[in-house]
């Protein structure tokens, strides 16, 4: 099955919330708070976008 933009765009979210998460449980650092800083707000939008990015990659593996 070929894999469409928004698939690939939310496995690379996945994984990047996957990391920061290993980050977050390894050393105390959290790689999206640390980036953005000051712009909560930006942080909060990536953090949502991780989370919907991993409700699509479990919605597509039982589909």
């Amino acid at each position: 099955m070929e894999k469409s933009t928004i698939d690939w765009i939310a496995y690379i979210l996945v994984v990047i919330g996957a990391l920061n998460w290993g980050l977050v449980g390894l050393f105390e650092l959290d790689l999206v708070a640390s980036i953005f800083g000051s712009i909560s707000w930006l942080a909060t939008i990536v953090y949502v976008l991780v989370a919907l990015s991993g409700l699509w990659v479990l919605f597509k593996m039982f589909k």
